[in-house]
């Protein structure tokens, strides 16, 4: 076993994969941008080391300056988290060269399933269907017009090393083809330095499952059940639940035979996720990609199978066997997350700023945090907008919603515009709590990001929160005169401060 571990990572994931790594007994350090030098996975670590620099691009994408900083500190391994550096094949490659461990599959497993073709041929051999989709485009392709003809109406142009719903385009008029391969071109050169797009069907009523799967060196592999992640905003999850109230068992067996047959067509090690298009009218399952990092979701996993997946990815990256069977794969009970951003649900889910002038994290029975923030931190522009995971494990779907929807409700924040009353209009609505829902739920139900009346109780929370935070010594947090609309101040947001 590792005796020390560096984490590349920040936020809410950093914070969880230092609290597996302490008590695994295993020594751990931190890294962090300037704008994080008071985050709580800063100290956290039992050493942290600050990059330089503010922007992703300075600190924690990086890989050089990292990986050099493990090895002055004596680290023997690399926990990359989500996101960043976790799925570039490069980094994982660097990290083996310089004589640490990557905690994570190989750099040719990473390689491999980064392109959306080539993993789609690899499910392909395993027996595994795939949605229709064309090989490699470019616009202004002579056998576009062909293509789109094969595979019909409404469609998406995809970037083939794209993720995170950047680079997609719906096409639902022939005229409209082109313009969405320069449109999504553009975006996934910016986005990953890669313009490859091709053509894929676009099913309209489907639900997105994904089963987690666990794989170690000698080739045992196993799935975790599925998780259902079919809430979106943008193609980016924003709630999700395990067991899915769209399977039975027959096709949970199914999906999940498809889901270890991919991963060992693919070579896979350490903790993935495949995850499947269902159409919710055939339920017919479609293979869509396979994600070679532990998914921000993992915790509902966690909850439902008393296992913990970060011990279970060091271990198989020091070498260990898998102890566990299928058969000694059981689930417990429900449970549901809900991914806290800051942002505002009713101005198009904009992204939001300024410092947490009020953090009270609901404490019950059933209720899970995981979070990369604290009162008084500022909330920067320069990374992603999710601050928390909200989980609520209970016996029942039921029990599981309705200790979700009593935790939202007394979540107060001030400072930032979050989106708590998106969430709990959500997770009340009656397509949600029958389980009838589908990737579309959000645009079918456009009344859950209609702006609320606005009544006097905020601003006047806000402004108690401003005094209790400045009697207790923190006089940072008052208003700054040089704000700007360009870099808005910490004040921003008050007005629509949310205390449930």
């Amino acid at each position: 076993m590792f005796s020390k571990v560096l984490v590349a990572n920040r936020g809410e994931i950093a914070v969880r994969v230092l609290q597996t790594l302490q008590a695994m007994g295993i020594n751990t350090v931190a890294i962090n941008a300037d704008p994080d030098a008071d985050a709580p996975h800063v100290s956290l670590a039992d050493e942290a080391h600050a990059l330089g620099g503010s922007s992703a691009d300075e600190t924690y994408l990086d890989g050089q300056k990292i990986i050099e900083l493990a090895l002055r500190c004596g680290a023997e391994a690399v926990h990359p988290g989500y996101g960043f550096l976790a799925e570039n094949p490069g980094f994982s490659r660097a990290c083996a060269e310089a004589g640490l461990v990557f905690i994570g599959p190989s750099p040719k497993t990473i390689e491999l399933l980064g392109d959306k073709i080539r993993s789609k041929e690899t499910a392909f051999r395993a027996g595994v269907t795939v949605v229709p989709s064309s090989p490699l485009i470019v616009p202004g392709d002579s056998q576009a017009e062909a293509l789109l003809s094969e595979i019909g109406l409404p469609l998406l142009v995809k970037a083939a090393a794209g993720g995170g719903g950047r680079g997609m385009r719906i096409v639902e008029r022939p005229e409209d083809l082109e313009q969405a391969l320069e449109s999504a071109s553009r975006e996934a050169v910016s986005s990953f330095g890669d313009g490859r797009v091709f053509l894929e069907r676009y099913i309209p009523a489907a639900r997105h499952v994904e089963f987690q799967v666990l794989a170690d060196s000698t080739g045992n592999t196993v799935h975790l059940l599925e998780r259902e992640c079919s809430v979106q905003r943008r193609y980016q999850k924003v709630i999700e639940e395990t067991p899915s109230p769209a399977l039975d068992s027959d096709l949970r067996e199914a999906m999940g035979a498809s889901a270890v047959a991919m991963a060992k067509s693919a070579g896979y090690t350490n903790a993935g996720t495949v995850e499947f298009l269902v159409d919710a009218q055939t339920r017919e399952f479609y293979f869509l990609e396979m994600n070679a990092r532990i998914q921000v979701e993992h915790p509902i996993t966690e909850e439902t199978l008393k296992l913990d997946m970060v011990e279970w990815q060091v271990r198989i990256a020091a070498g260990e066997p898998l102890t566990l069977s299928q058969d000694d794969i059981r689930s417990t009970g429900h449970a549901i997350e809900c991914r806290i951003y800051a942002e505002d649900p009713f101005s198009n889910f904009a992204p939001d700023t300024g410092r947490l002038l009020a953090w009270r994290p609901p404490s019950r029975m059933g209720i899970r945090l995981d979070s990369g923030v604290a009162e008084g931190l500022e909330i920067s522009a320069y990374f992603d907008s999710m601050l928390a995971k909200l989980v609520a494990w209970g016996p029942d779907r039921r029990s599981a919603i309705g200790r979700m929807s009593r935790a939202l409700e007394s979540f107060p924040v001030a400072g930032v515009t979050t989106n708590i009353p998106f969430l709990i209009r959500s997770i009340a609505h009656p397509n949600f709590i029958s389980g009838d829902y589908d990737t579309g739920f959000i645009a079918k139900h456009p009344e859950l990001t209609v702006a609320p009346a606005s009544t006097p109780l905020s601003a006047a929370a806000a402004a108690i929160a401003e005094r209790f935070w400045e009697s207790n010594g923190n006089t940072t947090a008052r208003r700054s005169d040089d704000a700007s609309p360009d870099r808005p101040g910490p004040w921003r947001g008050l007005p629509k401060a949310i205390f449930p």
